[in-house]
């Protein structure tokens, strides 16, 4: 058979040997469908896996839920077949991104009880969480518009709340934030500065931290001073801009 490009019978090695070398006498690590090479297609598809979730983030941090499959798959350097393979519509790559930045608001908030100081350690959980949601369209098209979302929903609820849950109680034992504030305040929180970043995006980006700086001082039973703002108020040309834009109006088209 050598040359034919025939497969050899089973059960039958070089020779017409059962057993003795060819592919049934080495189907341990080395052969063909064993568990080496099983790892290896295992890790090259991971490896695809992460390439497509890192285009989605850029693609739809740039572009918000607009975005389709194809774009994705370009930015991925991926057929779309690729794409189409791992993640069959639009909304389950959505859903896949939106728990790997679940993930990462729950590693922030586990680092920030690594302060020793509670209210420090709250107050810049809520920072970069807000910088999170502040620079990724997508991720706030998603937990605004609430795309078949009740599955992430619970997902994140499930996640956050423990983490968030400590930052606010430590912070209350220490006497630095109001006793009547509730773990569940905080994405609530988070929801308003992702509405206050849509809305502005096109008329001042960064205006979210303004807003955000007033609740934070509002958590505080007391203060001896206030937060400077570190963003001017709008203007009343902006705030009409802002309200005529009516992002969350807006619903995106869904795509795939």
């Amino acid at each position: 058979m050598k040359g034919t490009g025939e497969p050899l019978p089973p059960g039958r090695g070089q020779g017409g040997r059962a057993g003795q070398g060819g592919l049934a006498g080495r189907c341990g690590p080395a052969g063909q469908g064993g568990p080496l090479h099983q790892r290896l297609l295992r890790r090259d598809a991971e490896r695809n896996r992460q390439r497509i979730l890192r285009a989605a983030a850029e693609v739809f941090t740039e572009r918000g839920f607009e975005a389709t499959l194809d774009e994705v798959a370009h930015r991925a350097g991926v057929g779309v077949g690729t794409v189409y393979r791992r993640f069959p519509d639009k909304a389950s790559l959505a859903g896949a991104l939106f728990e790997e930045r679940i993930d990462a608001l729950v590693e922030m908030a586990e680092r920030a009880q690594e302060d020793p100081d509670a209210w420090a350690g709250l107050v810049t959980f809520l920072e970069r969480s807000a910088e999170m949601l502040a620079g990724d369209r997508g991720l706030r098209q998603i937990l605004l518009y609430a795309v078949e979302g009740h599955d992430r929903v619970t997902y994140a609820r499930d996640r956050m709340r423990p983490a968030v849950g400590r930052l606010v109680k430590r912070a209350q034992a220490d006497g630095r934030v109001r006793a009547d504030l509730a773990a569940t305040d905080i994405p609530i929180i988070e929801f308003m500065i992702a509405a206050i970043a849509e809305y502005t995006r096109y008329v001042r980006p960064d205006v979210w931290r303004r807003y955000l700086a007033l609740i934070i001082d509002a958590l505080c039973p007391a203060r001896d001073h206030v937060t400077p703002l570190s963003e001017p108020e709008l203007t009343p040309g902006e705030v009409v801009q802002t309200l005529k834009s009516n992002p969350v109006s807006q619903k995106p088209r869904r795509k795939t």
